[in-house]
């Protein structure tokens, strides 16, 4: 049976909830108006979920959450000001827009201030499916986290502790409202099992884990099978040896590799252009990857888990390319950012999107074996980045692999390198995509990295 689909949903009123918060931005956008201001904008947020945690078969922690905030920013000529308020109290509401306006009126002015373009402003709204609420109780959402916890813990007779486990389900409604007569709704879901586990006696003890996580229950992997697999990934970490230090390749498994794309995101971001913090100034319509490689922002993707049709000015999103042909295709920019570089925004105010790796290998398996030998990173540790040089060392673990195949695991090392060269020396992205990301991306193979380890 079906743990995960056991439970009728409830009566719906995000519909009721959206039109209160349209109602509130409304009324603030209107209040600023009076005040005096130029321009408004209003971001209203509505959260309810449950997440409850236990170990050792016993619950620990079970705590629902109910939150919801408004924030006002107000725009009078070029000086900025915003505050916020928990508080659905018209007074307080009032005294928050009181506050942005005061605060507007002693900032200095900055040219690159404002709302994004309205001509900009999304005007078509597709369902993108990500509505999938469930009405979880915590009786189930205990017994889902017992059942994880459990078949993770009677699978191997290795195992000799545990961290817990964990249930969890939130949604979300929102609105983003401005002066422009701009109006976005949203609502969004998202839900997760997962547990860590502990192998082995003393000194030699090791700990890992796994999750699941979606936006629609039945995309939920089964509570034992997330179990099994943290129990796996705990089992096959035990006596761990160091590496010589030299150069070797490098295979970042798919939940590692989407660190890589990561680091490209914040060295594109017009926040680190602008403040010249980025090694990757100047760098549009440069050859960063190998020619294969691509990267593709998908915002209107259905069940996409950074979905929207708006971004968080208002403005319409699209599909568009980041790479293509290992070439860099644009920057990653909100209006703010773009103004101060002179460029336009790319819908992005708030980050990206759905981004897709375009793959050029198979899977995992099939990685290794083009492999043959090197160094698998199933863990990474630290936050050892220069983003001003792009200078990569971090700590690292993982499992040292021989003629394709596993031969033991591995700690205590470090791995290090230059992102511009990382980046130009991928030789292969796998098909073997984390779904649980918004950057969906198989495992990435480095051709070289120095390798630092104790023996």
């Amino acid at each position: 049976m079906n743990v995960i689909s056991t439970q009728n949903p409830a009566v719906d009123d995000s519909q009721q909830r959206l039109e209160r918060l349209t109602g509130i931005s409304q009324r603030l956008l209107e209040r600023a108006r009076a005040m005096g201001a130029s321009q408004a904008e209003v971001s209203c947020s509505e959260d309810r979920g449950l997440d409850v945690n236990v170990r050792l078969g016993e619950v620990e922690t079970v705590e629902a959450t109910h939150d919801r905030g408004i924030a006002v920013t107000v725009y009078f000529g070029q000086r900025k000001g915003s505050a916020s308020t928990a508080d659905l109290q018209e007074s307080s509401l009032e005294a928050t827009v009181a506050q942005a306006c005061a605060i507007a009126r002693h900032t200095e002015d900055d040219p690159a201030a404002g709302l994004a373009d309205p001509a900009l402003m999304a005007t078509e709204f597709p369902d993108l499916d990500s509505w999938h609420p469930w009405e979880l109780s915590a009786e189930q959402a205990l017994d889902l986290a017992l059942a994880c916890e459990s078949a993770g813990r009677q699978s191997d007779s290795r195992i000799s502790n545990s961290d817990g486990a964990s249930a969890s389900t939130a949604q979300s409604v929102s609105v983003y409202a401005n002066s422009h007569g701009f109006i976005g709704r949203d609502r969004s879901s998202h839900h997760s099992i997962g547990c860590a586990l502990i192998a082995g006696q003393g000194d030699g003890m090791q700990r890992d884990g796994w999750y699941t996580s979606a936006i629609a229950r039945e995309d939920l992997d089964d509570p034992a099978a997330v179990g099994l697999r943290a129990a796996e990934r705990t089992v096959a970490r035990l006596q761990p040896r160091s590496l010589p230090t030299g150069e070797v390749q490098v295979l970042f498994a798919a939940e590692m590799a989407r660190s890589l794309i990561g680091h490209l995101l914040s060295a594109v971001s017009g926040g680190a252009l602008y403040r010249r913090a980025s090694f990757l100034l100047n760098s549009v319509d440069t050859q960063l990857f190998p020619q294969w490689f691509g990267i593709e922002e998908l915002p209107l993707l259905r069940r996409g888990l950074r979905s929207s049709s708006y971004d968080g000015e208002g403005v319409a999103t699209r599909n568009s390319a980041l790479i293509t042909d290992g070439v860099l295709q644009r920057y990653i920019l909100g209006s703010y950012s773009a103004r101060k570089l002179g460029l336009q925004t790319t819908a992005n105010a708030g980050g990206v999107h759905n981004l897709k790796v375009k793959a050029n290998a198979g899977d995992r398996a099939s990685m290794l074996s083009g492999m043959g030998t090197g160094l698998l990173v199933t863990e990474l540790m630290g936050q050892g980045v220069n983003g001003i040089t792009g200078d990569y060392s971090r700590g690292a673990g993982g499992f040292w692999v021989e003629n394709g195949q596993i031969v033991y695991p591995v700690d205590g090392i470090t791995i290090a390198g230059n992102l511009k060269q990382m980046f130009a020396g991928i030789e292969a992205v796998g098909t073997d995509v984390d779904k649980r990301s918004h950057v969906a991306v198989g495992s990435i193979l480095v051709g070289k990295m120095t390798v630092a380890g104790n023996d």
